[in-house]
């Protein structure tokens, strides 16, 4: 029996299932490390150092997002490695029910 678990590229070849849901889980890491990144700066009182203002503000958002991208790359939290783990067990648990429920109406 082959790989359970079916994941299709935009360009309609099958790619690498597990990559595919490491990369998503990476992802999701990023986002809420982006999210906490900003909160954490959201803090700081800027006036003493920058003065403010809306341009402070906009270098202080890409920099959370570099931050959070950058920790998310190098194994950030450990929030990604958990997701994996889920989500390989939810899509195999949604391929098998399927076929439990059938054998069961009959």
């Amino acid at each position: 029996m082959g790989n359970p678990i079916s994941v299709f590229s935009p360009g309609g070849k099958t790619a690498d299932p597990l990559s595919r849901i490491r990369q998503q889980a990476e992802e999701l890491e990023g986002v809420f490390l982006n999210t906490l990144m900003k909160e954490m700066f959201s803090s700081i009182d800027t006036e003493g150092s920058f003065g403010g203002g809306f341009a402070e503000e906009t270098w202080r958002g890409m920099q959370a997002e570099q931050f959070a991208a950058s920790m998310a790359e190098t194994g950030g939290i450990g929030l990604a490695d958990a997701l994996v783990a889920d989500l390989i067990a939810l899509q195999e648990a949604a391929q098998i029910q399927p076929t439990n429920n059938m054998g069961a109406n009959n």
